[in-house]
């Protein structure tokens, strides 16, 4: 097909519909649109497995069978158990398919689906997994009729909006509305619902709720609000966005994105093709084809109009895209110096924050860093949070305030730290954070007692989810970010000891086909640094992964990267693990609070894995996503390691506490260092 470039987008698409909308004709009218199991995201915890040819893996095979068996249901909504009599390995499991497609289109899905979520999670007990139109989930325990919003999944357009903060009202007025009217339906009814609102003379507005049926009214309302209430964090001022929990789930769209059905989404412009009335055409008797001229007569005519129409329809689009192009030019121009107000749904006013913090009370004091200091808060909902103050007479403090701001809002991921919000007014900035309650890694791992919390399990669960949430800033989100200040102080443990990376103050973003960068100001901590980087301002996603080795190395030892000696050889840890792998004595880095706790070749493996992370060499070192798929089979052969980055071996201080470094050399021979105290939080 020849593409001839006219400038404008809307035209060129236009210009191919004229070659081949014949084609689609004839293909339309001989095949029908199939829902496929098109993969969005699924989680699956790997806390609790079952063992192969187990009561549960058959249970679990039975109930992915019965409820692609029932995905026919006029509901689109079905949930069954699946047990063997005296067994307590019960399943309990169910699909939602969304409410304007047809029990085809759900059967295809949820088909697709339960064979997708075992490859996916192949010995999970429990798992829930998103698709574009369904939704499926099962468990080892009951679950039904109980309202549930985590894990929860963001989705947004990359394009933004002219108008932000209009758009942003518009969409949580429209689906306030549409929540209420789809929590106050009758038993049995779809929970589920579409409104459009028009946002300009151009521009229509399209939004999409729904629940699952086997929730209360109530519960239904406060998981839709709950949903609503998260749009302005992850996707505020973009032309689309979803939220997608387990009971539940939101979506809007500048274009009709879901079928019509009963709803008032316009309905496609490509007109219908209308047969002749009948008698117009007579066929010859005993005969079963019509002549070639009745065929030029009907498709002729039918033929000019489609193209007429289209010509004339391409022109319009035309003339609307390139207004619409000038007034989002405009709107950026107005905007190019204020990056933070894509975020003013985020903020915070300050005397919400001082009567959450108890004015900053001493006895809120959570730890203290070179760019401020962390305060605990509880808000009047009684939600937890964490308070970061920026230090006002810090150079650096407008920076990070900024860039922390604006990467942060647009990071959503189970293991990184959430931000919640800022708070901007007079000389005070302020960062606030979902508080994580149970401090940093480096509080438990480096103290023998407390160390004694973390066995091998929750460790290795650490260490897998730190990868993860490394490959999400490196691969999976909008834009790659580098970290740079990936160290144990800076992993926060919740509840459940889940990691989550904190502290993007330092963070580098890159657009997504820029793979490495330099600084003549080099940020971060001593010993977790890569050598390229500390020395010569080189800096990309394998600095990162070589702080994630050096993770590694800790929390198998339970040892500083700074503070390890053996006195025995006068070495340090990186250079102890080294001698001892290429020696065959690799167990004596490991913790020995660990020895019982697991299985040593899966420590052994771990060990393996960091030394492949700190080679001197930027190119040995494997990407997140290698290191990722190393954590979780067994079956990847891993290369052998190459001697590490011996740098810190002759340059390491004797040293208490973790530094900072900040190099600012103004040339090569003119290099001041100024070292600070750096706490995590």
């Amino acid at each position: 097909m020849v593409m001839i470039t006219m400038g404008s987008p809307g035209f060129n698409l236009c210009l191919s519909t004229l070659f081949v909308l014949p084609l689609l004709i004839a293909f339309l009218s001989q095949t029908r649109t199939e829902a496929a199991a098109t993969y969005l995201f699924h989680d699956c915890p790997n806390a609790t497995t079952f063992t192969t040819n187990s009561t549960y893996e058959n249970n679990s095979k039975h109930l992915l069978a019965s409820l692609s068996s029932n995905a026919t249901r006029a509901t689109g909504f079905y949930n069954t158990t699946a047990s063997t009599p005296n067994s307590v390995e019960t399943v309990y499991g169910l699909f939602l398919c969304r409410g304007d497609i047809s029990a085809a289109d759900c059967r295809d899905c949820v088909s697709g689906a339960t064979e997708d979520v075992v490859e996916r999670c192949p010995k999970a007990k429990d798992a829930v997994a998103w698709y574009e139109y369904c939704m499926l989930r099962y468990a080892k325990q009951y679950f039904f009729s109980s309202m549930v919003t985590d894990p929860g999944i963001y989705m947004w357009n990359t394009v933004n909006v002219s108008e932000p903060s209009r758009f942003d009202q518009l969409v949580r007025t429209t689906m306030n509305d549409l929540a209420s009217g789809i929590s106050n339906v009758g038993a049995g009814a779809k929970k589920f619902g579409t409104k459009e609102a028009n946002f300009t003379a151009l521009q229509t507005l399209y939004t999409l709720a729904q629940c699952t049926l086997d929730i209360s009214r109530s519960d239904c309302n406060s998981c839709l609000q709950r949903a609503i209430a998260s749009l302005p964090g992850c996707c505020g001022g973009k032309q689309g966005g979803r939220i997608l929990f387990p009971s539940c789930n939101v979506r809007f769209e500048v274009y009709p994105f879901y079928q019509s059905l009963n709803t008032s989404a316009p309905t496609p412009s490509t007109p219908a093709l209308v047969p002749p009335p009948p008698g117009s055409v007579t066929a010859p008797k005993g005969k079963d084809t019509i002549s070639v001229l009745t065929i030029v007569a009907i498709v002729g005519p039918i033929s000019v109009s489609i193209v007429l129409f289209v010509i004339g329809y391409c022109f319009v689009i035309n003339r609307r895209a390139r207004k619409k192009y000038n007034a989002i030019q405009q709107e950026n121009a107005a905007h190019a110096n204020d990056d933070i107000s894509t975020v003013e749904s985020l903020q915070f006013d300050l005397a919400t924050i001082e009567i959450s913090t108890n004015k900053f009370s001493d006895d809120n004091k959570l730890g203290e860093g070179g760019f401020g200091v962390v305060y605990k808060g509880r808000l009047s909902n009684g939600q937890e949070i964490a308070v970061k103050r920026l230090s006002r007479n810090s150079g650096q403090g407008d920076v990070e305030f900024k860039n922390e701001v604006l990467l942060v809002a647009k990071l959503q991921h189970r293991n990184l730290v959430r931000l919640l919000g800022f708070c901007l007014e007079g000389n005070e900035r302020l960062l606030i954070y979902e508080f994580v309650p149970k401090i940093s890694l480096d509080y438990y791992i480096f103290d023998p007692m407390k160390g004694a919390d973390l066995d091998w399990g929750r460790r290795y669960k650490i260490i897998g989810g730190i990868a993860r949430g490394l490959l999400y800033l490196h691969e999976d989100s909008r834009l790659r970010i580098i970290h740079r200040d990936l160290k144990t102080g800076n992993i926060l443990l919740d509840a459940n000891m889940n990691p989550k990376i904190s502290d993007f103050g330092m963070a580098r973003l890159f657009v997504l086909d820029q793979t490495e960068g330099s600084t003549n100001r080099i940020v971060g901590t001593y010993g977790y640094m890569a050598p390229e980087y500390a020395m010569f301002g080189q800096f990309s996603t394998k600095s990162d992964v070589f702080s994630f080795g050096i993770l590694i190395l800790e929390i198998i030892s339970g040892q500083k990267i700074t503070n390890f000696r053996d006195v025995e050889n006068m070495e340090y840890l990186l250079s102890y693990a080294w001698r001892n792998w290429r020696e065959g004595t690799t167990s004596n880095l490991i913790d020995p609070t660990l020895m019982k706790s697991g299985p040593i070749t899966e420590m052994m493996r771990c060990i393996h894995i960091g030394l492949l992370c700190v080679q001197q060499n930027v190119a040995d070192r494997p990407e997140m996503t290698s290191i990722v798929l190393m954590l979780n089979s067994d079956s990847v052969a891993l290369p052998v390691p190459t001697q590490p980055a011996s740098f810190m071996q002759s340059n390491v201080q004797s040293a208490t506490s973790l530094q900072v470094l900040d190099i600012n050399c103004g040339g090569i021979t003119n290099c001041e260092v100024s070292i600070s105290e750096l706490y995590p939080r």
